[in-house]
């Protein structure tokens, strides 16, 4: 087996390969300050569809094929596609896969789903099970809102702590080899809960999930935060980051190099509230943004967490509380330690 387990985190002594990569979005991503990083932008968010759900999965069509384009593979050329979404019972990656024709395994991680699919890849394709894993995660806006809120006609004021549901995807080929990056170690994060009720506070609920998971690793790895160029978190947005901070720091840990999903994806004047969220949010911004930035040497060892926020409409209304979790993924420009 070309792993080890240390605690909760999997070591790869030959990383997998994080070979290729797509991400797509709709008309407000474009909008902000990280177009130039999507492979594809529309702006239609309804992609042609008549239902929001049916736009969701075309989204995810698009991501899938542009992955393929870009490492010039078909389908049949696919173990496994690793999907998920927010919709009930990951319904727009169900709906997707039907007309793909390849071994799915459907995630449900709430907006963790992107880290949990690329670390389940990487452990599969370092493990020797799969030779070509990719993992997928998508959000869209206004399938979120009807579900978890309601229809956008309803028209209802969203409060400062809220955060805007990203219509995006985004897609990982790993693969055992290539030219990086490299998927080092995977942290598989244990479900927290801070005992948030709010549904419209997400950040705050994730937020304990996310330093939890950071501590384990660092103990685990025997790592501090300065020894990486930066500190990516999901969706935490403006609440969950300064609560994340806040948490960390009781435990004598500081972040100087953190960087937040929710709040790259976006700009202020944009009207998102406390930020971006949603499944799509760390899967764009990883594979249009942050595994580039690898790949071109700018930066050269990375901590990527996603966190998600494990509640439903039905746990919600009847009154329970939020619970969290964050998985975490080591992402190099490099295979082995090249750095002090």
């Amino acid at each position: 087996m070309e792993y080890c387990k240390k605690g909760d985190t999997l070591f790869f002594p030959r990383p997998p390969v994080a070979a290729f990569y797509a991400a797509v979005g709709g008309k407000k991503e474009g909008e902000g300050p990280l177009h130039d990083c999507f492979d594809r932008l529309f702006e239609d968010n309804s992609l042609g569809e008549d239902t929001w759900e049916k736009s969701e999965s075309a989204l995810q069509r698009r991501c899938v094929e542009t992955l393929l384009q870009k490492a010039k593979l078909t389908l049949d050329q696919l173990d496994f596609l690793l999907a998920g979404d927010l919709q009930n019972q990951c319904t727009a990656s169900g709906y997707t896969l039907r007309g793909l024709d390849v071994p799915f395994v459907g995630l449900y991680g709430a907006c963790s789903t992107m880290t949990e699919g690329l670390g389940l890849a990487a452990a599969l394709v370092a493990g020797g099970m799969a030779r070509r894993a990719a993992a997928l995660a998508s959000s869209h806006f206004c399938a979120a809102e009807r579900q978890f809120r309601g229809p956008l006609e309803y028209g209802g004021k969203r409060t400062p702590t809220a955060q805007w549901t990203v219509t995006g995807a985004g897609s990982v080929l790993v693969t055992p080899e290539g030219n990086g990056p490299f998927i080092r170690a995977v942290t598989f994060g244990r479900v927290r809960d801070y005992q948030i009720t709010d549904i419209s506070n997400m950040g705050a609920a994730m937020a304990p999930a996310a330093a939890e998971t950071i501590l384990r690793y660092l103990a685990d790895s025997g790592t501090k935060p300065e020894q990486f160029d930066a500190i990516y978190t999901g969706d935490l947005g403006q609440v969950g980051s300064r609560l994340l901070a806040q948490l960390l720091e009781r435990e004598g840990v500081v972040l100087p190099n953190h960087r937040d999903c929710g709040l790259m994806i976006y700009s202020p004047d944009q009207d998102v509230q406390a930020g971006g969220s949603g499944c799509g949010c760390s899967a764009s911004v990883l594979a249009g943004l942050v595994l580039p930035e690898l790949r071109k040497g700018r930066q050269r060892r990375v901590l990527f967490l996603s966190t998600g926020a494990l509640m439903s409409q039905t746990t919600f209304l009847q009154g329970e509380s939020i619970p969290g979790v964050a998985h975490l993924v080591e992402l190099s420009a490099t295979p082995k330690e090249e750095w002090k």
